[in-house]
Formats: C-alpha cells, sequence, structure tokens
C-alpha cells in the first residue's frame, strides 16, 4: 500500500503544470517582451511630455499675472512703505 502512495505522490511531484512560455516557442516569447519593454518606453515617454507640459503651462500662467495678481501674493506688508 505504501508503494502506491509513494508512486502516485512522484508522479504528482513530477507533472508541472504547463506555462505560457513553455506553450509558445521562444521567437514569440522574445518579441512579447520586446513589445513590453517598448510600451514601457512609450508610457514613460508619454509621461515625461505631459510634465514637460504642466510646467510650461505653470511658468506661462506665472508670466502673465497682473500686477494686481503678483501684489495680492506677496508677503511683504506694504504699508510699512508708505
Amino acid at each position: 500500500m505504501k508503494k502506491k502512495q509513494k508512486r502516485q505522490q512522484q508522479v504528482k511531484k513530477e507533472e508541472k503544470p504547463a506555462t505560457l512560455g513553455d506553450l509558445l516557442n521562444q521567437d514569440i516569447m522574445q518579441k512579447l517582451k520586446e513589445q513590453q519593454q517598448q510600451l514601457k518606453a512609450e508610457e514613460e515617454q508619454k509621461k515625461q511630455a505631459e510634465l514637460e507640459r504642466k510646467k510650461e503651462e505653470k511658468r506661462l500662467r506665472e508670466k502673465n499675472k497682473s500686477f494686481e495678481e503678483l501684489l495680492s501674493e506677496s508677503d511683504m506688508d506694504w504699508k510699512r512703505f508708505k
């Protein structure tokens, strides 16, 4: 009885579930990995472009502020300089 149990346990240990990498050939796996890297690079470029756009937008907003806006944002106490 113990021999049958040992055989069944050995058979179960040897049977590994097939992974996607095992089922696909190496060329397809390589192409998928390259595509994944390419998509990551594109996503990073989009993030960088969005960050640059926001910086430029903020710079232009600061540049185009009126004197009243600049005065109201100032921390100085203008009453002392009258």
